[in-house]
C-alpha cells in the first residue's frame, strides 16, 4: 500500500503560524506521527509539501497510477485550487481532505472547498491527530472496496 501525504501552502510553518488556531505541532512532528502509524499499518507513506499549487499538481502527476490513495491538507488552495482539484480527480484513487481547524466553524469563505467534491471525505478540527485519522480512514476505505487478495 502506498499513500501520498500532501501539505499545501503555509503548512511548512506549523507550530509558528497562529498556534491558537492550527496548534503547536510542527509539520515535522505531524509527519513523524503519521509515518509511525503508516509503518504500523504496513503502508508506504510519501510526504510532500509545497507553497505552490503547480508543484503539488506535478507531484500528483508523478505518482499517477503508482499510489493507492491520497491524504491532503490543501491549505488555502482548498478554496480556489481548481488545478489541484482536477489533479486529485485525475489520480483516480480515494482522497481524504484534512484541516487542522474546523473550517466549517470559521469564516464563511473557509467553508467552501473546491477539493471536497473529489474526495471520499474530510477530517476537520482535530489538529495534527486528524492526519492520523485520515490515514486510518483512507486505508479502511481501500480495504473495503478492494476485493480480498488484491493488492
Amino acid at each position: 500500500m502506498r499513500v501520498l501525504l500532501l501539505h499545501g501552502p503555509n503548512l511548512n510553518i506549523l507550530g509558528k503560524r497562529k498556534p491558537e488556531v492550527y496548534g503547536y505541532t510542527t509539520m515535522k512532528q505531524t509527519n513523524d506521527m503519521v509515518r509511525a502509524r503508516a509503518e504500523a499499518l504496513n503502508c508506504e507513506l510519501i510526504v510532500f509539501q509545497s507553497n505552490h499549487e503547480g508543484e503539488l499538481v506535478d507531484h500528483l502527476h508523478r505518482y499517477l497510477g503508482e499510489c493507492d490513495g491520497v491524504v491532503i491538507n490543501p491549505g488555502a488552495l482548498t478554496h480556489y485550487g481548481l488545478s489541484l482539484r482536477d489533479a486529485l480527480e485525475a489520480v483516480d484513487v480515494p482522497v481524504v481532505e484534512v484541516h487542522l481547524s474546523n473550517i466549517h466553524a470559521r469564516e464563511e469563505w473557509r467553508r467552501i472547498s473546491m477539493i471536497s467534491p473529489v474526495t471520499i471525505g474530510q477530517v476537520v478540527g482535530f489538529g495534527a491527530r486528524g492526519y492520523v485519522a485520515a490515514l486510518e480512514l483512507l486505508l479502511a476505505h481501500i480495504a473495503e472496496v478492494r476485493p480480498a487478495g488484491r493488492t
